[in-house]
C-alpha cells in the first residue's frame, strides 16, 4: 500500500482532529486577552480567524448539506491557488471573514470540526476530493491537513502568548502519511508550479520516522511520485514529525532542525541532491 490509509489510520486521524480542535479552542480562550502577536503579520485573533476560514472550507468540502460556498468567489480562487499563492488566498478569505474575537472563533471552529466529523462518518477515507490548484486529496488527507493547521497555528499562538502547546508526534505524523503521500499519489495538479528550473535526472529521497510509514518520494523531470523503499535512494532522511512539519511551514529553519538531529540526512548515494529536491517539493512557509 503506497498511501497507508487503513481503518486504523482513519480512526486515528478522526480522533486527532477532534482532540486537537478541543485543545486549540481551549488555547484561544486562554490567549484571548494577550496583546502579543501570534506571527509577524497576524494577531491571535487574526490567526484564529484564518483557522476558522479553513474550518469553513473543510465543511464546504465534506458536508453535502452545507449550502452555498462560504466565501464569494472563493471556489474559483481555491481551484487556482498553488503553493506560492496560498498567502494571497489567505488574505482574501480573511478580508471576507471579519470575526476576530478568539472566544467566538473557538466556538465556531469547534462547531465546524464537529460538523465535518459527522459528515464524514460514513465516507470512504481513500476516496479523493478536489483541492487547491486542481489537486485531489483523499478524505483521510483532508482531515490530516486540518489537524496540521490546528497544530501549526496552535504553536504560533502559544509561542506568542507564552502558553503551553504540545503536539504528539504520532498525530503530527498523520500529515506525512495521509496528506503528503495522499496528495502526491492522487494527483497534486498545479500545486508545485513556479519552482524554477527542474533538476536534471531523477532524485529519490527516502523518508523514515518511528511514527510514519517509510516511503520514497521520487522527482523525475518535474513530476513527483511516491514509491515503496527500494534500498538505493539518493538521500535517506530521518525525521521527527513535529519538527519536520514546523520546518516545512517555515516555523523553524532547516539548520535548526538539522542541529537538533530531528531532521537528519542519514546517508544515501547522492545526499547533496536534497536541496534541489526540496526546492521543488515544498509547502507554503
Amino acid at each position: 500500500m503506497i498511501v497507508p490509509i487503513t481503518p486504523d489510520s482513519w480512526m486515528r486521524v478522526r480522533r486527532a482532529l477532534d482532540a486537537t480542535a478541543d485543545r486549540f479552542a481551549e488555547l484561544l480562550v486562554a490567549a484571548r486577552a494577550v496583546p502579543a502577536r501570534a506571527t509577524v503579520h497576524w494577531s491571535v485573533g487574526e490567526t484564529a480567524a484564518h483557522v476558522a476560514t479553513l474550518s469553513k472550507l473543510l465543511v464546504a468540502m465534506t458536508d453535502p448539506g452545507a449550502g452555498p460556498f462560504p466565501f464569494p468567489g472563493g471556489k474559483e480562487l481555491v481551484r487556482e491557488t498553488v503553493v506560492d499563492s496560498v498567502a494571497q488566498l489567505n488574505e482574501v478569505l480573511l478580508g471576507e471573514f471579519t470575526e476576530r474575537d478568539p472566544v467566538v472563533l473557538a466556538r465556531l471552529i469547534r462547531a465546524d470540526i464537529s460538523r465535518t466529523l459527522e459528515a464524514t462518518e460514513a465516507v470512504d477515507p481513500v476516496a479523493a476530493v478536489p483541492w487547491l490548484g486542481g489537486a485531489r486529496l483523499p478524505y483521510a488527507g483532508l482531515l490530516a491537513h486540518m489537524v496540521n493547521e490546528l497544530q501549526i497555528h496552535g504553536w504560533d499562538i502559544a509561542r506568542g502568548a507564552r502558553l503551553p502547546w504540545t503536539v504528539p508526534p504520532q498525530e503530527a505524523g498523520l500529515f506525512f502519511d495521509l496528506f503528503l503521500l495522499g496528495v502526491i499519489h492522487h494527483g497534486y495538479g498545479r500545486l508545485l508550479e513556479g519552482h524554477g528550473p527542474v533538476p536534471k535526472g531523477r532524485i529519490t529521497v527516502e523518508f523514515s520516522s518511528p511514527y510514519t510509514a517509510t516511503r520514497v518520494m521520487a522527482l523525475t523531470g518535474g513530476s513527483v511520485t511516491v514509491e515503496p523503499p527500494n534500498g538505493r535512494p539518493d538521500v535517506r532522511l530521518s525525521f521527527d514529525p513535529v519538527t519536520l512539519n514546523l520546518m516545512l511551514f517555515g516555523r523553524i529553519s532547516k539548520s535548526r532542525a538539522a542541529l537538533t538531529g530531528k531532521v537528519a540526512v542519514r546517508g544515501g548515494r547522492r545526499p547533496w541532491r536534497l536541496p534541489a529536491f526540496m526546492r521543488i517539493v515544498r509547502l507554503p512557509s
